[in-house]
């Protein structure tokens, strides 16, 4: 693991970055209408859009200060390959979510488009070959898939979790929330396995989304944009590669497997979902419709079963919680071999 000053000073420059220029791109945004409208409160509220590309900036940043600590006070290169293209495919990735946002929601680029750029988005990992093409597969035993993991399965993940984090959004903090709790629960594994560039990256693009959180939380003065999902959700994926971690990857993501099955039941009922509630004057959200077709929609109708007032902020924090215990249960049976 790097030293405990490499970390401070990767974090700190990754929270910094985010927190400082944050409050410069609000005011450019303003002053230019990119702004969006908070859907899920009443009246014309609106915040910055497209904020999450600090984010990217302010983790690669990060990890530079991390990469360049080792090499000039440790005298030592480590994981050179991985951490660069690490850093790579999280601007290509962001790139191509601001590019969307600024086009506009529901406006941006088609959902072929999006596919087909995101694809290619995986090459930082396909070049340097990321991963280990050997799986553990139940009832066939391990298996040497050769060059159908880097070329083939490695983009499939990578595109797949940035559209997969892009579907549980929609909410003041609750990307950025549910990002912190896949990188801290991510963090604690790659520590307790001794993987040193998981943990590591997971801390630094954790700091960035707590800096993050204090313009994006309720009532929010920025919206993430498909800028911050795309490049979390792929960032995600890239570190579950780079860390051979993909049994622990694909139990914590089993909250966006739900999401995916809720969307799936929607369209077979002729809706095309939307993840936001009704707002109600005494700042209650009401689930949008009859059926459940999102986990936004369940946590809606979950604290209105417990006789809590479901509003934004506690929306937020269900689903959150949810995923930290789902994180927390992946951790202690896989590290106890019970799956």
């Amino acid at each position: 693991m790097a030293k405990v000053e490499f970390m401070l000073m990767s974090t700190s420059v990754a929270f910094l970055l985010t927190y400082l220029i944050i409050p410069h791109w609000v005011k450019v945004a303003v002053k230019k209408g990119f702004v969006g409208r908070d859907m899920n409160k009443l009246g014309n509220l609106f915040a910055a859009e497209g904020s999450g590309l600090w984010v990217a900036i302010g983790c690669v940043f990060g990890l530079y200060t991390l990469a360049a600590s080792h090499r000039y006070l440790g005298n030592e290169v480590v994981y050179s390959d991985d951490l660069f293209a690490l850093t790579s495919l999280l601007l290509l990735t962001s790139l191509l979510g601001f590019m969307d946002d600024v086009l506009g929601w529901k406006k941006g680029l088609p959902i072929w488009m999006r596919v087909a750029f995101l694809i290619p988005i995986s090459a930082p990992l396909v070049v340097i070959k990321a991963g280990v093409s050997t799986l553990s597969i139940p009832f066939l035993g391990v298996i040497d898939l050769g060059l159908i993991y880097p070329l083939i399965l490695v983009p499939i993940g990578v595109l797949g979790a940035a559209n997969a984090f892009n579907m549980i959004a929609g909410y003041n903090g609750l990307e950025a929330c549910m990002g912190i709790a896949l990188m801290l629960t991510t963090a604690v594994f790659s520590y307790i396995k001794g993987i040193a560039l998981v943990f590591e990256a997971s801390i630094v693009m954790t700091a960035a989304l707590l800096a993050f959180i204090k313009y994006n939380w309720f009532p929010a003065k920025v919206f993430p944009g498909n800028t911050l999902t795309y490049s979390v959700g792929a960032y995600y994926a890239s570190m579950i590669i780079l860390g051979n971690m993909e049994k622990f990857g694909v139990t914590v993501f089993t909250p966006y497997f739900v999401e995916f099955a809720l969307f799936i039941r929607g369209l077979k009922d002729g809706v095309y979902k939307e993840n936001f509630g009704i707002p109600q004057g005494d700042g209650s959200l009401e689930p949008p419709y009859e059926k459940v077709y999102s986990l936004t929609h369940a946590a809606i109708k979950l604290l209105k079963k417990l006789s809590i007032k479901p509003t934004e902020p506690r929306v937020t924090l269900t689903l959150t919680s949810i995923q930290l215990i789902v994180g927390a249960l992946a951790i202690a049976t896989i590290t106890a071999g019970v799956i």
